[in-house]
């Protein structure tokens, strides 16, 4: 496996992460650098002949072809799916329709799409209304992600909204209303103000994206402190992270520390994995789905089913 995926990642690594937002022509032209550098790093990884079978709980669904054989190959039985660069809430729900069992579609109004974030700076609450219109229609299983906090990369403004703010807080009532999970991006940098949120709203799980990118003992007291949080490890297991190497949970780029595991086995309920996909490149998103596989592995086997589909399951009714 690590033949495969530390090629990858070091070619990712080189370059700044993919932006989910609609992107400008200088980020467009570093996705097609970027893509270049995987596709020469190093071959696409091969899917294991009987792939742990897992839910993945992060896809940005902008090819749904591609997300599919991804999954097919991968494992991956389920995925919940939310809007990136090349795609929007209507194209998601459109996608769930088509593949009922497959997609769990998710409804984002986050900041880092130029349509919203006037509205974010404002305080608008007719975007808060339109979310809580896209969920009234029963389609949605969820909202996210949202970026509320989120450093910056290529192509990708850094967001760094309150999480006490009216929007985050008006996001998490419509969730309290429509008894659904919301997925959000905070960066540390605003995990007091998180716990706060979460207190707030003791009934709405929120699934914290990339786990906030915590170390382990962060990682450890948010998640002792508050029974409403999970922590999902997209882009966590991946062997080398584009913008921080200290991201990755990997001690080696293939085995995960054990420090990191023991937490995951004391507290499976808690975790999820995902994948991050973005079908801007077949070898990147292999790598990604490589990962998971990579991952659940070294879990037990109670532990393993847990956290690869029983979290997320449980977390939007299936």
């Amino acid at each position: 496996m690590i033949r495969w995926l530390l090629p990858a990642c070091l070619a990712l690594s080189s370059l700044a992460a993919w932006p989910q937002a609609d992107s400008p022509t200088p980020a467009r032209q570093s996705r097609q650098a970027m893509q270049r550098a995987v596709s020469t790093g190093g071959a696409v990884p091969t899917p294991p002949a009987d792939p742990i079978p897992f839910v993945d709980a992060h896809a940005h669904l902008n090819d749904p072809a591609m997300q599919l054989d991804l999954m097919q190959r991968w494992g991956a039985t389920q995925a919940v799916v939310f809007w990136g660069g090349r795609s929007s809430n209507e194209s998601v729900a459109e996608a769930a329709r088509l593949h009922p069992g497959r997609f769990i579609p998710f409804a984002s109004i986050s900041p880092e799409r130029t349509a919203y974030r006037p509205a974010w700076d404002r305080d608008d609450e007719a975007l808060l209304a339109q979310l809580d219109a896209l969920l009234a229609t029963g389609t949605y299983k969820g909202i996210g992600e949202i970026s509320a906090a989120h450093f910056p990369s290529a192509g990708f403004e850094e967001t760094d909204f309150s999480p006490l703010g009216p929007m985050v807080t008006g996001i998490l009532e419509i969730a309290r209303k429509h008894k659904v999970p919301v997925m959000l991006h905070v960066e540390s940098t605003r995990m007091g103000e998180l716990g706060e949120l979460l207190v707030r709203f003791p009934d709405v799980p929120v699934i914290w994206a990339h786990g906030g990118y915590t170390p382990l003992f962060l990682a450890r007291r948010m998640l002792e402190r508050h029974p409403n949080l999970y922590y999902e490890l997209s882009a966590r297991t991946w062997p080398r992270h584009p913008r921080s190497p200290d991201y990755t949970i990997l001690r080696d780029g293939e085995k995960v520390w054990p420090e990191w595991l023991q937490l995951v086995e004391a507290m499976p309920h808690r975790f999820l994995v995902g994948t991050d996909a973005s079908h801007r490149s077949a070898a990147a998103d292999a790598m990604k789905f490589a990962s998971v596989q990579g991952f659940l592995a070294q879990l037990s086997p109670a532990a393993r089913d847990q956290v690869a589909r029983g979290t997320l399951l449980g977390l939007v009714g299936r």
